[in-house]
């Protein structure tokens, strides 16, 4: 296996952070780091022996980026979001959702798109544009070993949020029809929550799609 993955959960909603680090060189990737998430994967990088290459963002809520700023004061490095997602980084508060902290700006280094493909060491992870949570929300999918770090597009049996004011019920309708595609045994890594299988989602995840496409019409 080219890659391992470390989580942990933090802050007010317990969001899942990921840790993704390559078995073969000293690279590792930091995925949605969340509130007072910044010590631990310090902790963690220095044990593994691991260098931090870059941040990763499934979207761009406060829960989920509240410590970009903090990482970034221990290590500069790319940060990764999509497109429609960035405002809200550059300008907290932008898809406005109300926090309980306040949020340090931070520039994007770059823009994720839709089938790109990123690496960290000799691993290979396609970015999935899945809009519905957010209009940016993406999730990072290795097909080599199954696995899928989903945000919250796709936690164990439910899916995002779909009542915030830049959510979309119809778009998070056809993003689960398409994550509903991938290989039954695909592991998924949450934003929220234990770890599941598309496989065991696959079900409701179909049902959901279509109720949701019916509401548009």
């Amino acid at each position: 296996m080219s890659f391992d993955i470390k989580s942990f959960s933090t802050g007010p909603f317990q969001t899942n952070v990921y840790i993704v680090f390559s078995t073969n060189s000293r690279q590792a990737v930091a995925i949605d780091p969340a509130p007072e998430s910044t010590d631990r994967i310090i902790q963690i990088l220095e044990q593994k022996n691991k260098t931090l290459s870059a941040i990763w963002l499934t979207h761009s809520h406060w829960d989920h980026t509240a410590d970009c700023s903090f990482l970034l004061e221990y290590q500069k490095v790319p940060v990764l979001v999509h497109k429609h997602d960035a405002d809200n980084l550059v300008h907290p508060g932008a898809d406005g959702l109300p926090a309980f902290l306040d949020m340090q700006p931070v520039t994007p280094t770059k823009y994720i798109e839709n089938g790109e493909v990123l690496t960290i060491g000799e691993s290979r992870w396609e970015v999935i544009h899945v809009p519905g949570h957010s209009p940016g929300s993406v999730c990072f999918y290795n097909q080599e070993e199954g696995v899928l770090i989903s945000g919250d597009t796709l936690f164990a049996g439910t899916m995002g949020n779909i009542s915030f004011p830049t959510s979309s019920p119809h778009l998070m309708g056809t993003s689960l029809f398409r994550l509903s595609s991938l290989p039954p045994s695909t592991r998924v890594f949450p934003g929220h929550g234990r770890a599941t299988t598309i496989e065991a989602e696959r079900n409701w995840m179909l049902d959901a799609a279509e109720g949701l496409a019916e509401e548009k019409k």
